[in-house]
């Protein structure tokens, strides 16, 4: 498969289990008027892809000249990413209609970065996983998963908003349950191959 679409699956499987950004956008899409939904997607796009960048220009560019550093990240990052698979498994994400999306753009946007920028759990995750692609691949390749990745943000993000707003009525907490499992199954096999790819540095 061309990196550029192994990115975007795994983009898809990073940014699509339900968390706070995506408990947001999907509350913002049952509740406010389309055009307003929209700019809240894009809003939380451009956070998520910043951050993304953030770690894969960051963390993976310094694993590109120290090879130990490299061989950790592989390993620990590995280790991490399947755990955050299992949980997904073990989740059970409700919908949630207490959280309030009827704030000025502004306010969106200072969600959104805290949300993002100051949430521990994500920048870690960002880290296991962007700079694993930096760890894991040579250069092209690693900028084109890369690509694909910030590509899937923005069309899980306007893509969620737009079918929400059309189908809010069969939403459940079903649908959200069958997104993390098939997310968390990914996951994990992405996981298993960045810990594959570090035997394979030391043998």
């Amino acid at each position: 498969m061309p990196p550029y679409l192994t990115g975007l699956g795994i983009g898809l499987a990073y940014v699509a289990p339900i968390g706070m950004q995506n408990l947001f956008v999907i509350n913002s899409a049952l509740t406010q008027p389309r055009h307003k939904a929209l700019l809240t997607a894009l809003i939380v796009v451009f956070f998520d892809v910043t951050l993304a960048l953030a770690c894969f220009f960051g963390i993976g560019a310094l694993m590109e000249h120290f090879t130990w550093l490299q061989m950790v990240i592989l390993l620990v990052g590995g280790g991490i990413v399947i755990w955050i698979g299992i949980g997904l498994l073990r989740d059970k994400p409700t919908m949630d209609n207490n959280v309030d999306v009827n704030i000025s753009l502004p306010r969106v946007a200072a969600k959104a970065c805290v949300v993002t920028w100051f949430n521990p759990q994500a920048i870690i995750d960002g880290t296991m996983l962007f700079g694993g692609f930096r760890a894991g691949n040579p250069g092209a390749v690693s900028t084109q998963l890369i690509l694909g990745s910030s590509t899937a943000s923005f069309l899980w993000f306007f893509g969620i908003t737009v079918l929400i707003s059309l189908f809010s009525a069969r939403f459940n907490d079903k649908i959200l349950r069958v997104i993390n499992v098939v997310c968390g199954i990914v996951i994990i096999f992405y996981g298993c191959k960045l810990i594959w790819q570090f035997f394979q540095m030391v043998l």
